[in-house]
């Protein structure tokens, strides 16, 4: 410790006087201010230093014995806000891009000098009650450039802090001493947790869906007024989907094949990372397979609810058309009709059509057209 408050006396000076290296980022420094969130000095799994810039940082490691790391978190930066932190740490551009404009797919891309990660952090929505509006989940992304002496994190939305994890990390020293990798799968690690999270709650959702659609209040069957309900869920689910099924390839990357940049009892814990992200897939794959099957039945049971008002319609219409075929004949003024001149005939003829009427309205009834 005393080695590198020492050596941070020794740098801060020659940041002041400005070499050519200082003077790149300096002409940023204005900027990254607003954008760096934490920056700070780890040594054996401690923190170190205090109230850093990145440039200081970094020099501070690579002029140390060895063991010392950088962590940067960031939020949100702009192009303008990232460069001089790219061109110091030497950031390769196309990573560096997609970590400015965010909205990537969740991947892992190795570079010679460092490993860039994508995750898509998930969060629930709570709601009193799940409408066909309802925002069911919120993503966000966390962007990680892993180096041999550095990890800086960007993050993008208003979900996936990474200030707690940071704190957790900092109490648990014999692991923040394996590097920036341990970083690497610290943030994995609780992204995936965050899916699990999520998972069980759109469980909860589904199910009450699923309940509503087959049956209301009393216990009958829905009249197929969700399909609104199951569609906005399924494309919520397909957001989720999104963020965990490309995913995997990178964990299962992780986990399997030696990396240069990940120290070997890291990887054995990305492992236990890839089979619960694993778990999770096969859960956003079976909810988007059951809701198909709940939207369909819910069609089905729309279908079914027409079919059977078009049969009262057409069984109601059959039992009017008996007056109006009688009316209508009687209407047609003919001098020789029957029953003309029968002092009961009036009413002889409403009861015959009364009579009719009644005999077609119990057969519907009794074939469950009424």
């Amino acid at each position: 410790m005393s080695m590198i408050r020492d050596l941070r006396a020794a740098v801060r000076p020659a940041l002041r006087r400005g070499g050519h290296k200082s003077y790149a980022y300096d002409h940023t420094r204005t900027h990254t201010a607003s954008a760096v969130v934490d920056c700070a000095v780890y040594h054996g799994g401690h923190r170190e230093e205090h109230q850093l810039n990145p440039a200081e940082a970094l020099r501070i490691v690579r002029s140390g014995e060895g063991g010392e790391f950088v962590w940067i978190g960031l939020h949100e930066p702009t192009e303008q806000e990232f460069s001089g932190i790219a061109q110091e740490y030497g950031l390769h551009p196309l990573a560096v891009e997609d970590a400015v404009h965010a909205h990537q797919r969740p991947k892992l891309e190795r570079y010679d000098d460092s490993i860039f990660t994508v995750f898509k952090t998930i969060h629930y929505v709570e709601h009193a009650e799940l409408t066909a509006t309802s925002e069911v989940v919120e993503t966000g992304e966390v962007m990680c450039f892993t180096g041999r002496d550095y990890v800086i994190t960007v993050r993008h939305g208003g979900q996936g802090s990474l200030r707690a994890l940071r704190h957790r990390l900092e109490s648990d020293p014999e692991l923040l001493a394996k590097g920036p990798s341990a970083v690497l799968h610290a943030i994995a690690d609780q992204t995936v947790d965050g899916y699990l999270a999520v998972a069980d709650a759109v469980q909860d959702d589904i199910d009450e869906v699923e309940i509503d659609v087959f049956s209301d209040s009393s216990g009958q069957r829905s009249r197929g007024g969700d399909a609104g309900r199951i569609y906005q869920l399924k494309r919520e689910v397909l957001e989720f989907k999104r963020a965990v099924s490309p995913l995997l390839r990178p964990m299962q990357l992780l986990a399997e094949r030696p990396m240069r940049l990940v120290d070997p009892d890291i990887q054995n814990y990305f492992r236990d990372v890839a089979d619960h992200l694993t778990r999770v897939n096969e859960q956003v794959l079976a909810f988007d397979d059951l809701l198909n099957s709940i939207l369909q039945a819910n069609l089905a049971q729309a279908t079914v609810a027409q079919n059977e008002d078009m049969r009262k319609i057409t069984s109601w219409a059959a039992i009017f058309a008996v007056p109006t075929m009688i009316a209508g004949i009687y209407g047609m003024n003919f001098d020789h009709m029957p029953e003309l001149e029968w002092k009961y005939g009036y009413y002889g003829v409403l009861a015959l059509t009364a009579a009719i009427c009644v005999a077609i309205h119990r057969g519907f009834k009794r074939n469950g057209w009424l």
